[in-house]
């Protein structure tokens, strides 16, 4: 069955960087674009950045454009979300997304302090 582990979450202060990573399995990978979304307390969840089936075009969210970067690897079948220049209003827990079907992983807690 479809599996979406997300790792790398953590506690990083203000200005601080961290590098998600969410391993797939139970499909084949290179034939899905990917997303990472992310949930703050008290509010929805919404969409971070996104990634075409073999990484040829991204999209992003105004808010995170130009600090993070998402890519993949098919041959390890992983997506990852690179945050650079965090902010404590990035806490939130990050979720994987395979679009097609809308399976998510478990979430990762990333907690940025002032």
């Amino acid at each position: 069955q479809v599996q979406l582990v997300e790792s790398g979450g953590g506690l990083v202060h203000f200005g601080g960087s961290l590098r998600l990573s969410c391993a797939a399995s139970g499909f084949t990978f290179s034939r899905y674009a990917m997303s990472w979304y992310r949930q703050a307390p008290g509010k929805e969840r919404e969409m971070v950045a996104e990634i075409t089936r073999l990484g040829g075009s991204t999209t992003y969210a105004d808010s995170v454009k130009g600090r993070f970067t998402i890519s993949r690897d098919n041959a390890k079948n992983t997506v990852y979300l690179q945050m650079n220049s965090l902010k404590p209003e990035d806490t939130a827990v990050y979720y994987c997304k395979r679009n097609a079907g809308g399976y998510w992983g478990q979430g990762t807690q990333v907690t940025v302090s002032s």
